[in-house]
């Protein structure tokens, strides 16, 4: 649906993953064929070197053919945001209500308005509007990170004010930058062609004619 824009930062376009990391610090493990990555079980979630506050994240990703398993069993992944929000990646197709841990889910906070999936084998995007949480001088938290999600072309979250980070998150210090984290749940499921674009954290308040 979305072209991508030429100030993007390229965070995975099918080269070796030299600019992601483990948790704690150490290489990526991932196995990256034909320009696709793929979660190999046991290796660790990888994390981004680039940092982001306000940002546009894209990310492409395919889910694995499991017919023999079902729920949190069945092509489990996700996407965090800043290392702390983690946008579900799940089998979820053709479930009518998806629910708090069911695929485009804010994990354990937010339902996908509607369930966007497509069948395993296919490749699925993610397109997420993301605006960082606001504190001031001290830390106090102003306003909770918010976001808008659209899969494979669909909304399913509209500027939906998060309640703080989710179970697995890197860590609550929602004032800092953070990385784009993918997940190892266990599962074979696949990523390509993922970038952001840091997006300014308001526009102007005046008007300049021109």
């Amino acid at each position: 649906m979305f072209d991508k824009p030429a100030n993007a930062v390229t965070l995975f376009d099918g080269g070796p993953l030299s600019n992601w990391r483990r948790r704690d610090g150490s290489p990526a493990r991932w196995e990256v064929e034909d320009g696709v990555m793929t979660v190999v079980a046991g290796t660790g979630d990888i994390c981004s070197e680039e940092q982001f506050t306000d940002a546009w994240v894209h990310v492409e990703w395919r889910e694995p053919h499991m017919p023999d398993k079902t729920g949190q069993a069945k092509g489990n992944s996700g996407v965090y945001l800043q290392g702390r929000y983690e946008i579900q990646v799940l089998d979820s197709y053709g479930w009518e209500s998806p629910g708090l841990g069911d695929c485009g889910a804010v994990y354990n906070q937010f339902a996908p308005l509607v369930n966007a999936c497509k069948p395993a084998g296919e490749w699925q995007t993610y397109d997420i509007i993301f605006r960082a949480a606001r504190v001031d001088e001290s830390g106090q938290v102003l306003s909770n990170a918010r976001l808008t999600v659209f899969q494979n072309g669909i909304v399913i979250h509209n500027n939906v004010e998060l309640l703080g980070p989710t179970g697995g998150a890197l860590d609550e210090e929602v004032a800092r930058p953070g990385p784009l984290l993918l997940q190892d749940h266990g599962d074979p499921v696949s990523y390509r062609n993922v970038w952001l674009v840091h997006l300014p954290p308001q526009g102007s308040t005046t008007y300049e004619p021109h």
